[in-house]
């Protein structure tokens, strides 16, 4: 295997590798309720049997009194901050949780139905995009893997790395919009979210970091695609000047006529072209292979080439 078809591999294979890490990390940041996170300030509750911490103690009546619970009145002397008590909680895009002070478990929520709204249409946009991302993100990858392994016309190869580069650049922009879309959203349910939600404090969870990660990845694979292809154009038409150099050498195997056709034929892409000087070139193979060496010491005789 040639230098340039090792490097070409390589390239190709590190494309392959950003594509997938970019899929598999958006595809989790998506699933994730961990995008925000932080606390909740809310009332401690009364002490009970099956909560013993963050919670109000009240006195119980003493024992030997004749008098009835109703009757006996309950103090407390949490003052101030002392009565409430800081909730954890975690946002994602699909829903929101929070921690049970009362128990162990978490109580989660739908987030499309806290944000305000206002704010809803922006939501379902933040969510779209993501689809389409992600969605995009799969396409490219398979164009990168059929561009991998596919050993036929190498014109259908180019063109296959050409699409990959746009899936993954127009991939890598959607992710971007859609991120930024789902913060502003965040952040306007923050202050006109529900009373019982707004959050004491909040700061962004790790799956916030992973999306953009992932975005990261993304352009990363792009940029990657958009030099193997720049580089495959520029070496075809290094190669296409030497071509036609060697041809100027070889014309006087070729008839007039044949000249003629190939030079008024119009030429508008890099994969026309491929195709023009292929066809062009195995015809000069043809020619040569059929004429014997007499022939064509007569015909550069009588046409002076």
């Amino acid at each position: 295997m040639e230098l340039k078809e090792v490097v070409h591999w390589r390239r190709a294979i590190l494309a392959v590798s950003f594509n997938m890490v970019s899929l598999a990390l958006s595809t989790t940041a998506l699933l994730s309720s961990y995008w925000c996170e932080g606390t909740q300030k809310v009332p401690k509750p009364l002490c009970g049997n099956g909560k013993a911490t963050k919670c109000i103690g009240v006195p119980m009546a003493m024992e030997g009194l004749n008098a009835s619970v109703q009757n006996v009145v309950h103090y407390s002397w949490e003052t101030g901050d002392d009565r409430f008590a800081f909730r954890y909680f975690h946002t994602g895009i699909w829903y929101s949780c929070e921690e049970n002070i009362l128990g162990a478990d978490e109580k989660c929520r739908s987030f499309l139905e806290l944000t305000p709204p206002a704010e809803r249409g922006i939501l379902w946009l933040s969510l779209g995009s993501e689809l389409v991302y992600i969605t995009l993100l799969v396409i490219s990858f398979g164009l990168l893997l059929l561009e991998m392994f596919y050993t036929g016309n190498p014109v259908c190869g180019l063109k296959l790395n050409a699409f990959a580069a746009m899936s993954s650049v127009l991939s890598g922009l959607l992710g971007m919009v859609a991120h930024m879309m789902y913060t502003q959203v965040f952040q306007a349910t923050v202050s006109l979210g529900p009373e019982d939600w707004r959050p004491h404090s909040w700061d962004y969870g790790w799956a916030f970091y992973t999306a953009w990660a992932s975005f990261t990845f993304c352009m990363a694979s792009a940029v990657t695609t958009l030099n193997t292809y720049t580089k495959t154009v520029l070496e075809f038409r290094r190669n296409q000047k030497a071509f036609e150099q060697s041809l100027k050498e070889q014309t006087c195997f070729l008839n007039h006529k044949e000249l003629s056709f190939y030079g008024d034929k119009p030429i508008h892409s890099v994969s026309q072209s491929v195709d023009f000087y292929s066809e062009l070139h195995k015809k000069v193979l043809l020619r040569d292979h059929s004429m014997d060496l007499q022939d064509v010491e007569e015909s550069l005789e009588d046409e002076h080439c």
